[in-house]
């Protein structure tokens, strides 16, 4: 157990050392089994966190974001936090103004996020396989940079169904509505 711990960790630590001596743009950890963000790595990273414009937290076990991961990334163009335990994101997504792609598919969410509503470059939100019932439609609709929202394989009821064709200037995948049983 603890030998597997060692090389998780070191393996985040070679991923994170990897950027910043490379300068490069991303930084994948997807895959690593993390539960949290690791603090270290805002120390790490300080030098370069400008430059980051994609991350990928993908299938780890993130049950939560900080505020502070937000703010120290505040250049992200691309969020891939698919595959975790998220049920609701900090109010500071709200200040990615060049976020442009969020995955937050095969979480936890039961409603829309909606602090995505105000990042204002947003163009793709995948939201597939949550359990989300309730789309706040307005505030999708006032979206203006918006061109497609992922809702498959969500609870989403029918009334939100008739609402939503009308309103959005988007894409709007859902999934297929289930035949309603006969008594």
């Amino acid at each position: 157990m603890q030998k597997r711990m060692g090389e998780a960790v070191a393996r985040v630590a070679r991923k994170v050392n990897d950027t910043v001596e490379n300068k490069t743009d991303s930084l994948d950890l997807a895959n690593c089994k993390l539960m949290t963000f690791p603090v270290g790595i805002y120390k790490a990273m300080r030098s370069v966190t400008e430059g980051i414009h994609h991350i990928s937290l993908a299938n780890n076990e993130l049950k939560s974001l900080t505020g502070r991961f937000v703010t120290t990334f505040s250049q992200l163009r691309e969020l891939n936090l698919a595959g975790n335990y998220l049920h609701r994101l900090p109010e500071e997504v709200t200040s990615l103004l060049h976020l442009r792609t969020i995955n937050l598919s095969r979480n936890r969410f039961r409603r829309f996020p909606e602090p995505l509503a105000a990042v204002t470059a947003l163009e793709t939100i995948d939201l597939e396989e949550n359990e989300i019932t309730e789309v706040p439609v307005e505030k999708l609709a006032s979206m203006a940079s918006l061109r497609s929202l992922n809702l498959r394989e969500n609870p989403i009821g029918p009334e939100v169904r008739l609402l939503v064709r009308p309103l959005v200037p988007f894409d709007l995948l859902l999934s297929p509505e289930e035949p309603i049983p006969k008594a």
